[in-house]
């Protein structure tokens, strides 16, 4: 459903982790190293916590760096729960990355998107390396014009200078660009820094009420490239 009716988007900017990945494989790699389940999310949590931190003071680290950081403080309280070290222990879960796979509902939406004629990109907190493999292994990687991360910009969406850098790759304006992700956080960012925002829903219920209303609100890629398309033809 779209909130906000405003031109038809030129390109679709994709966020990359939950939205596309599905990370819930990285919860056996914590069972792996004799972590419960349940800390894979809370570690996640901290991980985008502390790049948003830096990125307000003013600073940058990349996604790896500041996930190792978070795993060994979650896991060295743990550490004799399990044989080996704590870095063992990290590098387990980090290599979990490399495994993962697209959501079930992502090959079928990328793939009426592309052939409808819309640009495709991503941006991600992430590594647009790791994005590289993850769409290679889905076998989507031909429908992307270019993979782009935080790098570029060195601060962490949701401030707006990697939203900004994106539609000044794409040479498109502000307004003829549509972010697309799981997360309010990210599609509220978007909206401010003056592109629609695409939220997904995927398990969530309750959007918040103190971020910006979404441009479409849907179930799943699925139905987004279904209503883009329908505005398209």
């Amino acid at each position: 459903m779209s909130d906000d009716r405003r031109e038809d988007p030129l390109v679709l900017v994709f966020d990359v982790n939950e939205t596309l990945s599905d990370l819930t494989p990285l919860r056996d790699r914590f069972e792996d190293v004799g972590a419960p389940a349940e800390l894979m999310p809370t570690w996640f949590a901290g991980v985008l916590r502390d790049g948003f931190a830096l990125t307000a003071a003013g600073a940058y680290a990349d996604f790896a760096s500041i996930a190792r950081d978070g795993l060994r403080a979650v896991l060295s309280s743990r550490a004799g729960e399990w044989t080996g070290d704590v870095e063992g222990a990290v590098r387990h879960v980090m290599d979990g990355f490399g495994l993962l796979d697209v959501h079930p509902d992502v090959p079928d939406g990328v793939r009426k998107l592309s052939v409808a004629g819309f640009r495709l990109m991503t941006m991600t907190n992430g590594s647009a390396r790791l994005t590289e493999q993850l769409l290679a292994k889905a076998d989507l990687l031909e429908s992307f014009e270019a993979l782009l991360d935080v790098g570029g910009p060195q601060c962490w969406k949701p401030a707006p200078a990697p939203y900004r850098y994106v539609v000044e790759y794409a040479t498109v304006p502000p307004e003829r660009a549509l972010l697309v992700a799981v997360h309010p956080w990210d599609v509220d960012g978007a909206l401010r820094a003056g592109l629609g925002g695409a939220w997904l829903r995927r398990d969530a219920v309750v959007h918040p009420q103190a971020m910006s209303r979404p441009t479409y609100s849907v179930r799943d890629l699925r139905e987004l490239a279904d209503i883009l398309t329908a505005d398209k033809a």
